[in-house]
């Protein structure tokens, strides 16, 4: 079997609407800008892997390269696909800034445009947890990673900081009925019935995720409506007192969970670290 090739003509209109939408919301903002605040957490999450030297690797929903870049810089034969092209074409740009050989697709986690068996380890960082249908992203996983290689995710969990941030959210603007809540890849055993027999081993770890802004909530929540997506395109779609609404409960949930007592934000995320190994 060759690369997948599920086209636009085979969803119904809706879900290509829903897609059409998805993929403007990650390209809102500037998610480059915005992961650097992040990228701690996202160095152990890439250290975590364990990569060698030539193995080929895919991080699926790559953003702006966080962790494939640093891999290529290692030796890594790293292969990064996002469906936002505005970062596909800053990750790009880094690698070429660096003088890595990385390769770099636009392209959707539920059709992904790779053989079968083509990788070592396939990864993704927050991020397939988004997709509309699970059972494409992981029919997909599967099919790219070699019998006895990798597959390991970070998700968070629906009792994370981020999961309650994303409640908040939805309490102002609800989300689409035709997507499953993202955060159901952080419990376990939903984690374990959409896998099945498709591995033969699955182990799950949690991580603190580290989160940590040299200035104030407030601060924080601007940072989020500028560069991250979802929030940006939540802020879009309300008007002036729903978004001064939104604000305040933002703010609110930023300052109840910060740990700082200097004017800056610092706190933690719990992370659902799936290990899968491809039966």
């Amino acid at each position: 079997m060759t690369a997948s090739s599920t086209s636009s003509s085979a969803l119904s209109p809706e879900m290509q609407g829903l897609k059409a939408k998805l993929k403007a919301t990650w390209e809102s903002g500037d998610y480059g800008v915005f992961a650097t605040y992040l990228e701690p957490g996202a160095l152990t999450f890439l250290a975590g892997l364990q990569l060698k030297s030539g193995e080929p690797y895919l991080d699926v929903a790559c953003g702006a390269g966080q962790l494939v870049i640093p891999a290529a810089r290692a030796g890594v034969d790293a292969t990064g696909l996002d469906l936002a092209s505005n970062l596909i074409a800053q990750a790009r740009q880094r690698a070429q800034q660096e003088g890595l050989k990385v390769r770099l697709d636009e392209g959707d986690a539920e059709a992904l445009p790779y053989p079968d068996a083509s990788f070592e380890v396939v990864s993704s960082l927050v991020g397939v947890m988004f997709a509309p249908r699970p059972e494409r992203v992981v029919s997909e996983l599967l099919r790219v990673t070699r019998p006895g290689g990798r597959i390991v995710l970070g998700n968070w969990t629906p009792q994370s900081f981020i999961g309650g941030m994303f409640r908040v959210i939805g309490r102002h603007v609800p989300p689409s009925p035709l997507v499953p809540s993202p955060m159901l890849w952080g419990d376990e055993d939903t984690v374990r019935a959409r896998l099945g027999s498709g591995v033969s081993e699955l182990r799950f770890e949690r991580f603190a995720y580290p989160f940590a802004y040299p200035f104030g909530p407030a601060e924080v929540v601007e940072v989020y409506r500028t560069y991250y997506g979802p929030t940006n395109r939540a802020f879009a779609g309300l008007d002036e007192p729903g978004q001064a609404a939104l604000r305040a409960d933002l703010e609110a949930h930023w300052a109840d969970h910060n740990q700082a007592t200097d004017g800056s934000t610092r706190l933690e995320s719990e992370l659902l670290i799936v290990r899968a190994t491809r039966a």
